[in-house]
């Protein structure tokens, strides 16, 4: 008798234990999704918005035709605008208030094209040999499609929700002179985004061999802090060499910053990049990877990266990059002033003021000035690795993409993150799987851009089970 009634509680233990496991699954395993059934949808909507022509100047197409696909479910929106062609958009899933917003964001402007370098239309979202072709496929309008299926399912399933969950559609990423996107919203709006956590471009994920083989989440940029220099000297007949010729002196000055070896400083990002890089690379790249982790041997290690990947050589360094010179007005004259353009890309902790007392000792020439240029966007810290959305961000990537190595990484561009970061948002970077080759041949900003449609659907059930983790009621 007393061993029967010690298996009845035993029993009931079993059932305790497995109804309360149940219940502390993650959201997105108790709410079945059928993708298969959505991939028809999810395409219709991705190809929709390619098809938007929204170069700067015409974003308010894709609100309009965003507040259409949302309101018609039920979802009520707002719309910003500083300028009524360039709106934003802003609509929000109410939680039940137990944990602060998650904002999923994305711009909805596009760059500009040439059409005669494209094969297809490039605002047809053309499919061609497993492909979307089209301006935006990559940029950023798989985000933007990815953002706005959750947003439907999420209302469709009635997911209850400890977060509220936010979705920005924002102008003027790209171009935005008049500051009719972030900025604004950020100035004006801030309360209508006010957020945890945040989620946008500026990651992506590599296929190698057919399989996605790492997931980088962007939890890091730089900053643009361009500056100009101007050289000024007497002007005069160009058959009379002057040793004050301002060209003479803009160009030592160019070519000395233009080699300048600015120093190497990892931070959180870019020490935990390279010593996963060092744990998954071939062994040639992998060995300098950890020469690069060694001070020692760090020396080596950049020296190779500068000649053979200069975008890691960035990830290491405050960048200085002449890329305008101006200067003459005819052949047979010397110039009395001449300048160039520096592109100037700090690292997130980088104290500027000194970056500047520091370069113009390297120019160590009274004829050269150092303008500063303004700054489009704020100082912003790096996103941290330990938190509750990089972790979930880290349970999707290896529940979506088995066996990939997920990889923290810093942008040596800048997207609309700085703003957010410079608030308090911790903000991390998503993006669909490419292969190298896509994204050498292909890429943003490219003459042709495109999107293997087998790496859209993936993406938009990491993106829905990252919202799932991070704002689902457990």
């Amino acid at each position: 008798m007393l061993a029967r009634n010690r298996l009845v509680v035993c029993g009931l233990w079993l059932l305790v234990i497995a109804s309360l496991s149940l219940h502390a699954q993650a959201p997105a395993a108790r709410s079945a999704v059928d993708w298969n059934k959505l991939r028809p949808e999810t395409l219709e909507r991705y190809r929709s918005l390619v098809q938007i022509d929204s170069t700067s100047g015409h974003e308010t197409l894709v609100v309009d035709y965003l507040r259409k696909v949302l309101e018609a479910e039920g979802i009520p929106t707002k719309t910003l605008a500083l300028n009524p062609a360039r709106a934003n958009l802003v609509a929000r899933l109410k939680g039940n208030g137990s944990k602060r917003p998650l904002l999923i964001l994305a711009h909805t402007d596009v760059v500009g094209v040439q059409r005669e370098k494209w094969p297809v239309d490039p605002f047809g979202a053309v499919m061609k040999d497993g492909y979307i072709w089209g301006r935006g496929s990559k940029d950023d309008k798989p985000v933007l499609a990815a953002n706005l299926m959750t947003m439907l399912m999420l209302k469709r399933q009635g997911i209850p929700l400890d977060r509220d969950v936010i979705f920005l559609a924002e102008s003027g990423e790209e171009a935005d002179l008049e500051g009719v996107g972030i900025n604004y919203v950020v100035r004006e709006h801030f309360a209508e985004i006010d957020a945890e956590f945040a989620m946008t471009e500026g990651g992506g994920a590599r296929i190698d061999g057919g399989r996605v083989t790492r997931v980088s989440i962007g939890t890091a940029e730089k900053l643009p802090a361009r500056v100009r220099l101007v050289a000024t000297g007497m002007a005069g007949h160009g058959s009379v060499p002057r040793l004050d010729n301002a060209l003479i002196h803009l160009g030592a000055a160019v070519e000395k910053v233009g080699l300048w070896e600015t120093p190497m400083r990892l931070n959180e990002t870019t020490r935990a990049y390279f010593e996963k890089l060092a744990a998954i690379s071939p062994p040639e790249r992998a060995a300098v990877y950890r020469q690069l982790l060694d001070p020692k041997t760090a020396a080596d290690a950049q020296k190779f990266l500068r000649e053979r990947s200069p975008g890691e050589y960035s990830m290491l360094r405050t960048s200085v990059v002449p890329t305008i010179l101006k200067a003459g007005v005819g052949a047979n004259v010397i110039p009395s002033e001449a300048e160039a353009t520096l592109d100037i890309r700090a690292l997130p902790d980088e104290n500027i003021e000194a970056f500047y007392a520091e370069m113009s000792k390297v120019v160590g020439d009274p004829a050269v000035k150092i303008e500063r240029l303004p700054q489009t966007r704020p100082p912003s810290p790096a996103s941290k690795l330990q938190t509750e959305m990089y972790r979930a961000m880290e349970r999707a990537a290896a529940t979506i993409y088995p066996n990939a190595t997920v990889i923290p990484s810093m942008s040596t561009g800048a997207s609309d993150q700085a703003q957010l970061r410079a608030k308090g948002i911790q903000s991390y970077g998503i993006g669909p799987a490419s292969t190298e080759s896509d994204e050498t041949n292909y890429p943003a900003h490219g003459d042709v851009e495109r999107l293997a449609e087998s790496s859209l659907y993936p993406f938009v059930q990491y993106v829905w089970n990252v919202v799932m983790e991070v704002a689902g009621h457990r």
